[in-house]
């Protein structure tokens, strides 16, 4: 039973650790793609989608909303743009322009559904 637990506990921190690899590789990918959207090295993009993360937490716990950019809509939209911004403001070597974080919210979105981080 407590094999049970702890390999649970494992795969749970596993699967989180994998979905930041992921979000960190996608905001490269996104760096290079999209004018006005500049993360500037791997420890940064990690460190950018835990902040991006734990801001879309925070929407979703303060305005009760899914900040995702096909989450709710544009107002979905607009909130995952806001957030891709205000990283900039919280992670040294992320630089955001307004365009940036909006054709960022968009392909970020993209890149979200055609990339499965659920695996464990």
């Amino acid at each position: 039973m407590a094999r049970e637990i702890r390999r649970e506990e494992n795969a749970g921190i596993l699967s989180t650790l994998l979905k930041f690899v992921v979000n960190a590789v996608v905001l490269l990918a996104v760096s290079f793609l999209v004018p006005g959207f500049v993360v500037v090295g791997f420890w940064t993009a990690f460190l950018a989608s835990i902040v991006i993360t734990l801001l879309d937490y925070l929407a979703g716990a303060v305005f009760k909303i899914d900040a995702s950019p096909f989450g709710r809509g544009l107002s979905g939209f607009i909130i995952a743009a806001i957030i891709v911004y205000l990283t900039q403001f919280f992670v040294a070597g992320v630089s955001v322009s307004i365009f940036g974080a909006l054709i960022a919210a968009v392909v970020i979105g993209l890149f979200d559904a055609l990339i499965p981080t659920d695996v464990f």
